[in-house]
């Protein structure tokens, strides 16, 4: 029988959000309770940083497995040094007290996957001749520092496609999109404008989708996750038509913060905006998006949003964007000169300076407007939360599309004749 009662590790909280990062201290205590007066051989606590990815790919002789395995660092401090006789302990309650300091440079958070992880362990271990060792883990909850990008906070980004119609029917589709923000938190609403010119006799929809894409990678090949976790859906878009459409778009709470920084395990999100196009292939525009924690993500309140200094020449103020109450018939607006529905005349006005293109910038767009933070106070396109994290599920088919009323969509448009 074992003469240890209780074997327990403790570690004193950072933060409110028990994080830690580069560069903090560790610190707890290793409590040991005993029954009777022990020899042990040794005493210690390390604090250890890691990642691995593990999966396997076809069946039978043609299934084949990969791994791979990052050490990030580990430190050990010793509390009952090893010797050539055994320590004695006495009976009853023994604490240790530890502290030991992170390595500073840069390490990726802690992440738990389907196929892989990255794992910051603390671990106490005693060790007793001809016995086999007793261990207790905690795992600790690591932040990166590497998250933080505060020049992107409030960048928007802006991209577009152009694309020829086939064989079956006539014209082209233009679609210039904008997105309010590169970097934003679990929880934040993402607020998107798309620009569509549909100069061709098929009839299409906007659709707007937030994706988590996870990427494992070992020995040469990748295995990756890609997972829908909100979408929107706009109204249909007539032959010869031009609309502009507002969505919105809800960050999950539970969205699991971006890793950029580990060679095995990435986790990046996208926002991908297009047309669905019935026979043809759909054209899209692709943004991709960082997510880091609430107080990486939100500037201070003193802090200017936007591309414009106060009171530059120029620069578009609050009150250029201010939407006007909805109106309770049609939402259709006329064409011609003057100001749109958002305050800003068409075409759009000229692109600020620091709008960043999106990954299908394939033909000279009309720009889509610059907008701050909370520029369209339209009602959330809300996600319905999964029992369980996105990648942990199998077999599951993606989210169906909510089917979006106005005004959570808000869209005008004009006549073309061709």
């Amino acid at each position: 029988m074992s003469p240890i009662k209780e074997f327990d590790l403790t570690c004193e909280a950072l933060n409110e959000a028990g994080t830690f990062s580069e560069g903090d201290t560790v610190s707890g205590r290793v409590s040991l309770t005993l029954k009777k007066n022990t020899k042990v051989k040794s005493l210690s606590v390390k604090v250890k940083g890691e990642a691995r990815v593990s999966w396997s790919e076809g069946s039978g002789d043609d299934r084949r497995s990969y791994s791979a395995h990052r050490k990030y660092f580990k430190i050990k401090e010793c509390l009952v040094a090893e010797n050539d006789k055994d320590t004695v302990l006495s009976e009853g309650v023994h604490q240790f007290k530890f502290r030991m300091k992170l390595p500073q440079g840069e390490m990726p958070s802690s992440f738990k996957g389907l196929h892989g992880n990255i794992v910051y362990t603390l671990e106490a271990k005693t060790s007793r001749s001809w016995r086999f060792p007793s261990r207790v883990q905690k795992h600790i909850h690591f932040l990166s520092r590497s998250l933080t990008h505060p020049q992107q906070v409030m960048c928007p980004q802006s991209g577009s496609v152009n694309k020829q119609m086939g064989i079956f029917s006539k014209g082209q589709v233009q679609m210039s999109a904008t997105v309010d923000r590169k970097v934003c938190a679990p929880g934040d609403t993402l607020s998107v404008v798309a620009k569509i010119q549909n100069l061709s006799s098929k009839t299409m929809r906007p659709k707007f989708s937030l994706h988590q894409k996870i990427v494992y990678s070992a020995s040469g090949s990748t295995k990756i996750s890609d997972t829908s976790l909100c979408k929107g859906l706009g109204e249909t878009i007539a032959a010869n038509r031009e609309e502009t459409v507002y969505c919105q778009l809800k960050i999950p709470d539970d969205a699991i913060y971006s890793i950029q920084n580990c060679d095995i395990l990435s986790n990046n999100y996208y926002l991908k905006v297009y047309l669905d196009i019935s026979f043809a292939t759909d054209p899209e525009v692709v943004f991709p998006l960082v997510i880091v924690p609430a107080g990486f993500a939100n500037p201070q309140a003193h802090e200017v949003v936007g591309p414009y200094p106060p009171g530059a020449v120029g620069g578009p103020s609050y009150s250029d964007f201010s939407p006007p109450a909805f109106p309770v018939g049609p939402y259709h607006v006329p064409p011609g000169p003057g100001p749109g529905p958002y305050g800003y005349s068409a075409p759009f006005p000229a692109q600020p300076v620091n709008i960043t293109s999106g990954y299908n910038n394939q033909w000279p767009q009309q720009p889509a407007p610059y907008f701050p933070a909370a520029t369209f106070p339209l009602f959330s396109v809300h996600y319905q939360a999964p029992a369980a994290l996105p990648q942990f599920q199998q077999g599951e088919g993606p989210p169906s599309y909510m089917d979006i009323s106005l005004p959570s969509f808000y869209t005008h448009g004009s006549d073309h004749n061709i």
